[in-house]
């Protein structure tokens, strides 16, 4: 049981990994037109939920320009320890 919600909750942060991946390519693919392009707007969407969780841990002098680092470290360390904890259950209920 606990290993399906460990699972899910990874799965929601590769979701937001592959948005942020997605978002910063088509930032430097299509330049001055980005906030017109519909796959930008979609995965920068998508990406919303990081991106204010990393505004909201980062202090105030990071600038707004590079919240979006802070976004992707956080889902990749998310990742990381989901990924870790997931193991760490399925030992303990195999016995």
């Amino acid at each position: 049981m606990l290993a399906e919600v460990i699972a899910t909750l990874r799965m929601l942060v590769e979701i937001n990994l592959f948005a942020l991946v997605g978002q910063g390519v088509l930032y430097v693919l299509p330049g001055v037109d980005r906030q017109t392009n519909l796959f930008y707007l979609i995965l920068k969407t998508i990406a919303s939920p990081a991106m204010r969780l990393a505004r909201w841990i980062s202090p105030r002098f990071v600038v707004d320009r590079h919240v979006g680092w802070v976004a992707l470290f956080i889902c990749l360390l998310l990742w990381t320890g989901l990924a870790i904890v997931r193991q760490l259950v399925a030992a303990l209920e195999a016995g």
